[in-house]
């Protein structure tokens, strides 16, 4: 899987802030798949010269994530040894893993939480409302009647479409429509370069979530831990992707503490066919850009507590603002009521905001996702019927 510069550096700048946090298991995470990018670039590197560097770059990166993984077990050197690097022999204990075989707690790097977003907080996205009650609330909610139908408790459901359409927010409704425990997890906090690391840390994931009464598991980015597999890819991606089709075959989904997984992904044509057929991701759920009613809820929520101007017509704007996501409308909100805010910490009169404030906002920002991306999203759906 090729990548670029951009993820290198947004992986090395996460992995040096969470080292600077203090949050090293996270930072470890992000500074080996900062590594892994570095290596590959430098595969690719058209000079000897540039190749060096990278090479170096990575090694040094390799050398942070160790520092990481001593300062996490408290800076005894000595006390943990991670498992050489892929192609190495493999020995040594696993990250977390200290010498007397204990492990550590998969609650270091899992976040749990319990949402107090429904789906009456998200504006407009009926239809998926609709489609996810069906295939993963209502049979939670009434279980004898799912028990006398056949129909299943629990499963796989992929979201999928544009940035910024809310995706994150969905699945935290879920998890709060049935009163779930809500796991977050990001692909580079489950990812290791060390052999064997990556897996395990699937395999405690959802050991973790079956622990729970009611659990739901939302991995945003889905591809970037199950993407397509090449002959050429990862060693790691190749026992990864397994484990995860493993995990998701072994739901049961008849016991009472049966889960629920929440994929999302902003390119459903980088996943690894595999995940997609039934019995793993049961449901894909296409979660596109809000109509007209969702645009002026989205205005009502996001302008709702700011001081506006009698002329601002949140119909009107909502004409203008047609191909725009959620989070577009959020950032014109919020750069709109910067404008007055900025004249009266400079001398003058406070004042609401107007529609000229808002006009002039949405005629600096165009829509971030472009028409020849939801043609794209079409085809993929076309592709799955």
């Amino acid at each position: 899987m090729s990548v670029s510069f951009a993820t290198f550096d947004r992986l090395k700048s996460k992995g040096v802030e969470a080292y600077k946090s203090g949050e090293y298991v996270a930072a470890k995470s992000y500074l080996v798949d900062a590594a892994e990018c570095m290596i590959e670039l430098a595969a690719a590197a058209k000079t000897d010269e540039a190749r060096r560097q990278h090479e170096e770059l990575a090694a040094e990166l390799v050398e942070l994530a160790k520092e990481c993984e001593r300062l996490q077990t408290g800076g005894r050197h000595g006390s943990t040894k991670a498992r050489r690097h892929e192609g190495g022999k493999p020995g040594g204990a696993r990250q977390g893993t200290a010498e007397d075989g204990s492990e550590t707690d998969a609650a270091d790097w899992i976040v749990k939480d319990k949402p107090k977003i429904g789906f009456a907080d998200i504006a407009g996205l009926e239809d998926v409302k609709t489609e996810i009650r069906l295939k993963m609330i209502y049979p939670y909610q009434h279980p004898e009647l799912a028990q006398q139908y056949g129909i299943a408790v629990g499963g796989g459901i992929l979201l999928y479409g544009p940035p910024g359409t809310g995706k994150t927010m969905i699945a935290k409704a879920v998890a709060h429509e049935i009163d779930a425990t809500f796991f977050l997890v990001s692909p580079a906090q489950v990812m290791s370069k060390w052999v064997g690391e990556a897996e395990q840390n699937v395999r405690k994931l959802f050991d973790a979530a079956k622990a729970d009464e009611k659990s739901v598991i939302f991995l945003d980015e889905i591809e970037a831990l199950v993407p397509k597999r090449q002959s050429d890819s990862s060693t790691v991606m190749q026992r990864v992707v397994p484990q995860i089709l493993q995990e998701l075959e072994g739901f049961d989904r008849k016991a009472e503490r049966a889960l629920l997984f929440v994929g999302a992904t902003n390119r459903p044509w980088m996943l690894d066919e595999a995940v997609l057929r039934p019995g793993r991701l049961d449901a894909l759920v296409y979660v596109g850009l809000p109509d007209a009613p969702a645009r002026y809820r989205l205005l009502e929520i996001h302008f709702g507590d700011r001081p506006l101007a009698d002329d601002v017509d949140f119909g009107g704007l909502c004409d203008r603002l047609e191909g725009y996501t959620g989070a577009d409308i959020r950032n014109i909100a919020h750069e709109a009521a910067q404008r007055p805010f900025l004249e009266a910490i400079g001398g003058k009169a406070a004042r609401p905001i107007g529609q000229a404030d808002i006009l002039a906002v949405i005629a600096e920002n165009a829509a971030s996702v472009h028409a020849s991306d939801l043609i794209r999203y079409e085809e993929f759906a076309r592709g799955r019927k």
